[in-house]
Formats: structure tokens, C-alpha cells, sequence
């Protein structure tokens, strides 16, 4: 039996070491962690957003939304990991159950039959229709993926950004791995017509698990390649998970830096 129900959750804190405060920043009159929750609520399919976080102030803000909210520990490395150290909880919610109520087997199947899709609180102009189709992969592909996420074809001048994440695609869409170098490497040509060569892919920055393989998260061993490239994902792929892709137009903008601050700030003016 493959995917029933998903549910959207968004891991956010406030002590971010390059912007502290970021998701409370005003985009278009407008904190930018509540543009997020509301663009994902206006996603088809999943049935429920949910923010995680370790913030009292994030916690009552976002009630004060509308949105229900899951505490999590401040020690938290990654938003994967926060929203894993509550996967349970989550996938309750999509059922609208108690986790507290299972066995061990009603819990199996209930995580097996549910997809939980991370999306990140910095990302104010995020398409809810790149959600709505995550959760129609879950549901309709014939073999359940354990993990999803979006790409897209990248523009030449960005190939070779170190704060742009490339994606190496298999034949069949899997992903093969995620640097923040530009992958493949041509050899023998000019690194700024490798794009003659070969096709380039970036990475949205949001993932859809299947909630048996988010609940594991913890049990995955130290992941040197994720420590490497500071990228959450490398764990999976080092741990023998199958990360499967669906094509995307574009990347949604994600706030890291004052300068991506001020750019979100003036998408916001012109829509």
C-alpha cells in the first residue's frame, strides 16, 4: 500500500549564524516566515502545515497565524533533523490521530503510508504548485519514492556558485549526488563552456520523505560527505537511500544574506 496522506512541515529557528532573526524579516509588510506557511497552505493534497521549531516566540506567532506548531530541541543540526525528531507527531497530524494511540505495527504502516515534505522557512516566494505535485509523486508514481525532491535546469553564470547546489542526475531521475561544485567536471575544456557539454541541474532545497524513512534519520550514521559540503542530504545518499527528482521551471529564492534580504524585499515590491 503506497502513499494515503501527506503533510507539510516547516523547521525554523531564530539563532541563524549568517542572518540572525531572518524569518521574522518584513517582506512586503509581511514576516517572512508566515509568507511561507501561507503560500504552503495553498498547496493541494497534503492535509495539514505544521511548523516545527525550538522557539517560544516562533510558537506563539505562529498559533496567532493559524498554524499548528510541533516543539523541537534546540540542538537540532538541520531541518531534516528537526522535523525527524517528530516525525510521529506528523504523521499523526496528516491522519488527524494520536501517535500516543498506536502499536508498533499501526505506527509502521501509518509512517509507510505517509509523506512528510520539508520545506524551509527562509524561502518567501515558494510555488505552492511545487508542493501540490511533490505530494501527487508520492501518491501516483508506482513505486513509492522514500525520498523526493525538485530540480531545475541551471543557467551557465551559475554553474560554478558555490551557494547554488548542483544535482547529478541518473538516466531514470535518481540523484547520484549534490555538491556545491559544479558537476559533472568536464576535463580538458574550459570551465565556462562546460554548459556546452553537459546539462547542469540545481537543487530547490526541499524534500519529501516517506515518514518510515524520516523517522530513521537518527539511526543514520555520522555522514563525513554531509560535514564536507554542509549539505543534510549527502547523509541520506551515504547511508543507501534513493533520492528521486521531478523537474521544476525555476528555483524559489532562498534568504541567507542581507544582499538575498534585500532582493526578496524588492520581488516582494513588484508582484
Amino acid at each position: 500500500m503506497g502513499v494515503q496522506r501527506s503533510v507539510v512541515a516547516v523547521p525554523a529557528r531564530l539563532e541563524s549564524s549568517r542572518l540572525p532573526n531572518k524569518v521574522l524579516a518584513d517582506i512586503g509588510g509581511m514576516p517572512m516566515l508566515q509568507r511561507v506557511l501561507e503560500r504552503c497552505s495553498q498547496a493541494h493534497g497534503p492535509t495539514a502545515v505544521v511548523l516545527c521549531t525550538d522557539s517560544d516566540r516562533l510558537k506563539e506567532m505562529a498559533e496567532d497565524w493559524g498554524f499548528p506548531v510541533l516543539m523541537t530541541s534546540a540542538s537540532c543540526s538541520s531541518g531534516s533533523e528537526r522535523i525527524a525528531s517528530v516525525a510521529d507527531h506528523l504523521v499523526a497530524m496528516a491522519w488527524d490521530e494520536q501517535a500516543d494511540g498506536w502499536d508498533q505495527q499501526q505506527q509502521q504502516q501509518r509512517l509507510a503510508m505517509t509523506a512528510v515534505i520539508n520545506v524551509q522557512g527562509d524561502q518567501p516566494f515558494l510555488d505552492p504548485a511545487v508542493v501540490t505535485t511533490m505530494a501527487m509523486e508520492f501518491e501516483q508514481r508506482e513505486i513509492v519514492p522514500a525520498v523526493i525532491t525538485p530540480v531545475y535546469r541551471l543557467k551557465p553564470e551559475t554553474i560554478h556558485n558555490p551557494n547554488v547546489v548542483k544535482t547529478l542526475l541518473a538516466i531514470d531521475g535518481r540523484a547520484l549526488y549534490f555538491s556545491r561544485s559544479a558537476i559533472p567536471h568536464v576535463r580538458d575544456v574550459d570551465p565556462l563552456d562546460w554548459h556546452r557539454h553537459a546539462t547542469y541541474w540545481g537543487h530547490v532545497g526541499m524534500y519529501g520523505f516517506r515518514g518510515d524513512v524520516l523517522a530513521c534519520w537518527s539511526g543514520m550514521p555520522p555522514s563525513p560527505l554531509e560535514a564536507l559540503e554542509r549539505l543534510e542530504q549527502l547523509r541520506l545518499i551515504e547511508a543507501g537511500h534513493t533520492i528521486s527528482t521531478f523537474a521544476v521551471e525555476g528555483t524559489s529564492l532562498s534568504v541567507d544574506t542581507v544582499e538575498q534580504l534585500e532582493e526578496a524585499r524588492e520581488c516582494a515590491l513588484k508582484s
